[in-house]
Order: structure tokens, then C-alpha cells, then sequence
């Protein structure tokens, strides 16, 4: 595209990132991470959060290159705490009301070759040392979103054999196209997005499913457990003090969090997963009585192994998410070597923290009640995808009813 119509579209969804995933209110704080790799889109949403009103714009910037030096050249103790100036700026942010937005354009490939158990103590440092700051995300204190942003080495691997030009060119068009910037109104066109998800989440939260049965030729075979209280979420979601934001950008979910101890059986990955910038392709995850018994993997078996093993709940379910395989992400026809498109191309679980919002009074709940009553507790989150053209779902009810939600990947029934 043009200079001048890439210009339009960047702002175009820039303002769709501010106005519909954070909602930024006049007089707010806004808490802005982005890679060095995009500091001109920073840029461009730091001006447009204050032309909304913003009180004041924090930018912290990344940088991939630099954090590979750290995990090749620093010991593993130094992954073991988190330096006290960098909690203290995450916890504060929330405490001040702070929308938290991060603009995302990983390099899939970025850590390749680290030592998996120096990501698995960065990360365990970082949930111990910030909880405030994951509570305030968790339960619904704060809005929070995550946007993708083009950059070179994401949009190489993307689109290999053209230029960095070209490749960012048409990853550019690919996030616009998901994300709904080429619509008239974006704005407009992600609350009827919201509101097309309204009637499938009243639908499923009224069949009280008790289980839902997960079967498809690549070897699925999977049966996971839900709450007596649990809630169907999608199209965006709201804080405790209702106000509606988008998580992600773009999403295509409707999600629950699943019975921490009631998952059975073997599910097998539908498209790779990109974590820590090392990718995991070929995966199989077998369960019993809610955690992970056994696992394989084709590519990124270590990495896969540090994540199931960050801490003793990392092994079971926090997520159950259900996407139709006629997605518009998935329509594209591209992978993009990130979770937060590929996710919402496919059916997938999630491994680790559960939601509280997706348990009936959950987020007037402290962390340990939750969990008494399986709603899991994690330092991680990963999703991983196993929706494929053949899968069936079926909900299953206290009663022994069975319920068809998915046929032939796509919803079905009452759903359709």
C-alpha cells in the first residue's frame, strides 16, 4: 500500500487500540509496552492516547536482541528475582488505575536455543514479584489489551523470500484485514463484534455443561471438566467497575475456565506454538484426573517441558476456548507464528492461570477460594491450539445429556 494510505490505516488503528481495547477514559494513565522494533507505532499511540485525554503516557521499550545477550550471558540466579525498580514500576501502574496496553511483534525465532529453565525462572520472578500488578489484570481492576504491530524479523518469518519492506507491507495488511481497520467505522465494527457474541455465550451459559468432549483424526481424544458456576466470556470484557474493553485485538474466542482437576485423555496440537521466541511444533498432551501425565513433541520438547513444569499448577487447565475453524483469522490463510492471531484461527486450552471472571463471583474471590473451588492458579498462561476442519465437540450434562456444539469444526446445532 501507499505511504499515505499505510499512514491512514496506522491511525485508524491506533485510535481502535485506545478508544475500543483500552477505552481510555479522560484523566487516565495509560502503561504502553512496545519493542524497539515498533517505536513509531508507540509513538503514534502515545499521541493519539492524548489526544483521548490521557493524564500521562509510560513507555517502557523492549528489545529482543538485548534480552538474548541477557539469557546467553547471565547466569541462571540472575533469572531467579526480579530487579525491585521494575516491579515497583509494574505494581504502581496498576495502583494508579492505569490502562496496561502491550503492542506485540516477536520474533518467533528470537530465542532459539536458550535455556528453557532461564524463561521458567524469569517468569516465576516476575509473577512473584508483581503480583499486584497480575492481580489488578486477573480480577478485573484494570483494562488491559494486547495489539500486534509489524516489524521485520516477525514478518520474514511470516512471508519468507520478500524483502523486510515487502514482508512488513503485507503483514501490515494482514493485522488491518483481522483487526477490522478496513471497515468505514472500525470502531463501529468491533461493537457489533461484541454484540455478535452475546447470543452464543447466553446459549452455552444456560446449558450448564458439566463436561465438554473434544474428538478429531489427528488423535484428540479429550474429555475436560467445568465448574458448577462456571461462565462463558467472549467479544471483549468488562472490570469490576464496568468498563468494557477488548483484551485482545483481534479476538474470535469464547472462553471458560475449565475444572483444574477433571481433564482426561490426549489432545494434539493443530499449529505451532510460538513461546519465548522458540517454537514447539508436532505436540501431544495426555491427561489424567485434570494434569498433564505425558507429552511429546517434534520440535521444542524443552521448551514445552518448562512450561508444564514453571510450578505445580502449570501442569493443568486454566483455559478452554472454542473457535469456530470458518474464523476470519484462519480464512486469511496465513500463519502467523504468534499466539495472539493463531489462537484465534483454532480451538484451543490453556495451560496454567484461570480466569476468575469466568466463575460466578469469582473476582470478588481471593486466589486460594478459587482454587478450592478449581479455578487454577498459575504463574503461566500459555494457549495452545488443537481446533482442526474435522473437530467435534460435544457438552455433556450432570443429567448424561449430550449436546452437539462443534460439527466438522465448526458450531453446530443451537450454535450455528
Amino acid at each position: 500500500m501507499s505511504n499515505p494510505e499505510l499512514q491512514t490505516n496506522l491511525e485508524k488503528y491506533a485510535r481502535l487500540i485506545i478508544d475500543a481495547g483500552c477505552n481510555l477514559q479522560p484523566g487516565q494513565e495509560l502503561f504502553l509496552s512496545s519493542s524497539v522494533e515498533t517505536a513509531d507505532f508507540a509513538r503514534l499511540v502515545t499521541r493519539i492516547a492524548y489526544e483521548r485525554g490521557a493524564r500521562h503516557v509510560t513507555v517502557k521499550y523492549t528489545d529482543e536482541k538485548i534480552s538474548r545477550l541477557h539469557y546467553d550471558n547471565c547466569a541462571l540466579e540472575v533469572f531467579e528475582t526480579m530487579p525491585e525498580w521494575a516491579a515497583l514500576l509494574n505494581n504502581s501502574m496498576v495502583r494508579e488505575g492505569a490502562a496496561i496496553l502491550s503492542i506485540i511483534s516477536d520474533d518467533p525465532e528470537a530465542m532459539t536455543g536458550i535455556d528453557p529453565a532461564k524463561a521458567v525462572a524469569n517468569a516465576r520472578a516476575a509473577h512473584a514479584a508483581c503480583r499486584e500488578f497480575y492481580d489488578a489484570l486477573d480480577f478485573g481492576r484494570n483494562v488491559w489489551c494486547i495489539a500486534g504491530a509489524a516489524a521485520p524479523a516477525w514478518a520474514r518469518k511470516v512471508f519468507p523470500g520478500m524483502t523486510d519492506c515487502e514482508a512488513v507491507d503485507k503483514l501490515w495488511d494482514a493485522i488491518f484485514t483481522t483487526t477490522r481497520v478496513y471497515a468505514e467505522n472500525p470502531l463501529a465494527a468491533w461493537e457489533e463484534h461484541r454484540a455478535s457474541f452475546a447470543a452464543r455465550t447466553r446459549l452455552l451459559n444456560d446449558q450448564r455443561f458439566d463436561a465438554l468432549h473434544y474428538a478429531n483424526a489427528a488423535g484428540t481424544d479429550f474429555t475436560v471438566g467445568l465448574t458448577k458456576k462456571h461462565l462463558w466470556n467472549g467479544g471483549g470484557d468488562i472490570t469490576v467497575d464496568k468498563t468494557p474493553f477488548f483484551p485482545n485485538i483481534p479476538t474470535e474466542e469464547i472462553f471458560t475456565t475449565p475444572d483444574r482437576l477433571r481433564a482426561d485423555g490426549t489432545v494434539v496440537s493443530a499449529l505451532p506454538l510460538i513461546h519465548n521466541g522458540t517454537l514447539i511444533d508436532g505436540f501431544s498432551i495426555t491427561f489424567e484426573n485434570g494434569a498433564v501425565i505425558d507429552f511429546s513433541a517434534e520440535q521444542g520438547y524443552e521448551t514445552l517441558k518448562s512450561i508444564i513444569e514453571t510450578d505445580e499448577n502449570a501442569r493443568r487447565l486454566g483455559e478452554v476456548a472454542l473457535v469456530p475453524f470458518a474464523s476470519p483469522i484462519r480464512e486469511t490463510g496465513i500463519l502467523f507464528f504468534n499466539t495472539l492471531y493463531d489462537e484465534n484461527a483454532s480451538c484451543h486450552l490453556a495451560l496454567g492461570q484461570g480466569f476468575p471472571d469466568c466463575y460466578e463471583g469469582g473476582t470478588e474471590m481471593d486466589s486460594e477460594a478459587l482454587l478450592e473451588a478449581g479455578v487454577n492458579k498459575s504463574a503461566t498462561h500459555v494457549d495452545f491450539m488443537i481446533g482442526t476442519e474435522d473437530l467435534q465437540i460435544e457438552g455433556i450434562k450432570a443429567d448424561g445429556e449430550v449436546v452437539s456444539v462443534f460439527e466438522k469444526g465448526n458450531w453446530a446445532g443451537i450454535f450455528a
